[in-house]
């Protein structure tokens, strides 16, 4: 697979060239209240999409340590763990700069100080790190190949006992993922299904 994100358009490309037009979706996670500026070619760009809503709310997290929101776009998900738990340091990283600003805006906007932002491609920008837990609502319109590359690269950044959680559209992955997940991590459990998506994970 070509490691060039220019050659896949629309949000996972890392220079989107359309005109930024800025919004705000102003939501709840959990009972506590988040503001998200977004803006065009970012995902989900005019609300928070049920698949991150699932993760967010049926995600396994540990009391402390470090967690990785990879394909972060303009933050929900790192945001929301962040807030939830002040104990824990979260990552958060894309390939799409024009996310990777919006979530620096998003942190300071949702008063997070437990929370940082990377901008690369895949596992790079956090090659130094080892995570208890990484978490994706993956770019599927990039293509299965990238869903999958995103499964199989998690161990090398994943601590011992460390935890990858996975939602994905049920009719896209339902075959695919479990066998790649036990495949790459020994084992695959749903932890949840709703509105035609699940959320898998795979612990070390």
């Amino acid at each position: 697979m070509s490691k060039d994100p220019n050659k896949v358009e629309h949000y996972f490309s890392s220079a989107p060239k359309s005109k930024e037009r800025f919004g705000l979706v102003r939501t709840s996670l959990y009972g506590k209240p988040f503001e998200f500026l977004t803006a065009s070619s970012v995902f989900s760009k005019r609300k928070v999409d049920c698949g991150t809503r699932l993760l967010i709310e049926s995600m396994a997290l540990p009391q402390a340590g470090c967690v990785l929101d990879i394909g972060c776009g303009y933050g929900v998900v790192g945001i929301a763990v962040a807030k939830l738990n002040p104990n824990l340091h979260v990552v958060m990283t894309d390939v799409n700069a024009r996310a990777v600003r919006l979530a620096k805006k998003n942190v300071a906007l949702n008063r997070v100080t437990n929370a940082e932002v990377r901008y690369g491609f895949f596992y790079e920008p956090v090659e130094d790190l080892k995570f208890n837990c990484v978490l994706s609502n993956p770019p599927v319109s990039a293509g299965m190949e990238t869903v999958k590359a995103i499964v199989a690269g998690a161990p090398k950044v994943m601590a011992a006992e460390a935890s990858f959680q996975m939602v994905i559209r049920s009719k896209i992955g339902a075959k695919i993922l479990p066998a790649l997940f036990a495949e790459t991590f020994g084992n695959c459990i749903v932890l949840a299904r709703e509105s035609g998506f699940r959320v898998l994970i795979g612990k070390l």
